[in-house]
C-alpha cells in the first residue's frame, strides 16, 4: 500500500518543539514515575534525554505538587506536557507554573461531566482558555476510550471510533468559540479500528496536529504489535504530528520502539538500520552471534547505514552488497562487502574476528563514513 503524503496540519510551538506543518513527526512518553517522587522523575529524565525523547507529558493530579512541577519544568532540557483530568482550575495552575503545553480530558474535566453546550462548561473552558492566551501555552483535548463522557457513549454505543471523534469535536468547538487554535487533537482507543476511525474523522474534520497512539496497549510483544500496527496504520494514512508507544514498561523504550516505527516506515531517520536473515537451516553461519557483535557497533556507525548479517548464498550476496557494511555466508567461506564491493573473506570459524577486524576499519576510515 502506497504511504499517503502527511496531511498539513498548523503549526504549533511547545517552547522550542514545533509541531505540525512542515516538521517531523514529534516521539513522547510519558512520566511513570509521580511528581512525589523527585528523585524517581529526574533519573527518568535523564533516560528519556539520552535516548532522544521529544515532547513528555507529566501527571499533574494535585496543587501540592505545584513546587515539583515548576522544578522538572526549570530543569528539563525535553518539551513538557502537563496532563490534567476532573479539574479545569489545576490545569490554569499549570500554565501560571510555567507549563507551555497542557493537556485536557474531555471526559473526565468536572464541567464537561454535565452537557458540553452548557455555561458551566463554557465558564471553565473560558477561564483555561484566558490564561493559557495569556501565557503562550498550547492545550491538547485527548480523549481516550475509557474516560469517555456518559452522553457520548450513550449516543454511540456501538461504535467507540464516533464516540471518540464526538467528545474531541464538541469540546474542540467550545475552545474555537472562545476564538483559541493552539490545539492539538487526540483521539486514543485500546482497538485499532476506533482509533483509526475516529482520527480519520478528525484529519478531515480539523487543521489541527494530531497527536497518535493506541492506548493502554498492555505489556511485552503484545504491547510491541499492538502498537506498531496501529501506528503503521495511521502514519500510512498520512495521520500523526506526534506519537506515543504506550506500553507497560519503562518510557525510555516507548520513546525506541517509536523511533523504530517512524524509521522502518521511512519517516524518519534516528540510527542505523540492521537487517539480517531467520537463520535457517541453510546458514553457514550463527546469525544470531553475528548481529549481536554488530549490534555492539551501531553507536558508532552513522545514522545513514545499513548493516546487513546474512547467513547464506541464497539472498545474503545480493543483500549484503547493497548495505553499507554487509556479511554473508557462502559455500566458499564468509564474504565481507562494503558500499557494494568486497572488502574480505574468510573461514567459517574466523568469521567473528574477521568482522570485528573490517569494521574497525571501515569505521575508521572518515570518508566511507559521509553520507
Amino acid at each position: 500500500m502506497a504511504e499517503k503524503k502527511p496531511r498539513q496540519a498548523k503549526k504549533v510551538r511547545i517552547g522550542e518543539l514545533e509541531i505540525g506543518r512542515g516538521v517531523p513527526v514529534r516521539v513522547e512518553s510519558m512520566l511513570k514515575n509521580p511528581l512525589e517522587d523527585m528523585a524517581a522523575v529526574a533519573e527518568e529524565i535523564e533516560k528519556l534525554e539520552n535516548v532522544g525523547c521529544e515532547l513528555v507529558r507529566v501527571a499533574f493530579p494535585s496543587r501540592e505538587l505545584v513546587p515539583n512541577l515548576e522544578k522538572l519544568l526549570r530543569r528539563t532540557k525535553i518539551a513538557v506536557m502537563v496532563d490534567v483530568h476532573f479539574d479545569f482550575g489545576l490545569a490554569i495552575e499549570a500554565t501560571r507554573c510555567g507549563a507551555r503545553s497542557v493537556r485536557i480530558n474531555p471526559g473526565n474535566a468536572r464541567s464537561v461531566r454535565i452537557n458540553p453546550g452548557n455555561m458551566e462548561n463554557r465558564k471553565g473552558l473560558k477561564k483555561l482558555v484566558e490564561a493559557a492566551n495569556k501565557e503562550k501555552v498550547v492545550l491538547r483535548i485527548g480523549a481516550n476510550s475509557g474516560s469517555l463522557p456518559d452522553h457520548v457513549v450513550q449516543r454511540f454505543p456501538k461504535d467507540g471510533g464516533a464516540a471518540l471523534a464526538e467528545a474531541v469535536t464538541r469540546q474542540v468547538e467550545v475552545v474555537q468559540d472562545e476564538g483559541f487554535t493552539d490545539l492539538i487533537l487526540s483521539a486514543k482507543s485500546t482497538e485499532i479500528e476506533e482509533t483509526l476511525r475516529a482520527n480519520i474523522f478528525l484529519a478531515q474534520r480539523f487543521d489541527y496536529p494530531l497527536h497518535i497512539g493506541i492506548t493502554e496497549a498492555g505489556c511485552g510483544m503484545r504491547g510491541i504489535v499492538k502498537s506498531s500496527c496501529g501506528l503503521a496504520r495511521l502514519l500510512s494514512q498520512g495521520i500523526g504530528d506526534t506519537l506515543r508507544v504506550s506500553l507497560t514498561g519503562p518510557s525510555d523504550e516507548e520513546v525506541l520502539l517509536g523511533q523504530m516505527i517512524l524509521q522502518q516506515m521511512r519517516i524518519r531517520r534516528f540510527g542505523p538500520d540492521l537487517i539480517s536473515c531467520p537463520g535457517c537451516g541453510r546458514k553457514r553461519v550463527d546469525v544470531g552471534k553475528l548481529v549481536g557483535l554488530a549490534e555492539r557497533y551501531m553507536e558508532r556507525m552513522p545514522g545513514h547505514w545499513t548493516v546487513a548479517v546474512m547467513g547464506c548464498e541464497v539472498n545474503g550476496p545480493r543483500e549484503a552488497a547493497h548495505a553499507d557494511f554487509g556479511i554473508a555466508g557462502t559455500a566458499g567461506g564468509v564474504v565481507f562487502f562494503s558500499f557494494g564491493r568486497v572488502i574480505g573473506r574468510c573461514d567459517f570459524e574466523k568469521a567473528e574476528e574477521t568482522m570485528v577486524e573490517l569494521l574497525e576499519s571501515v569505521l575508521d576510515d572518515e570518508k566511507t563514513c559521509k553520507p
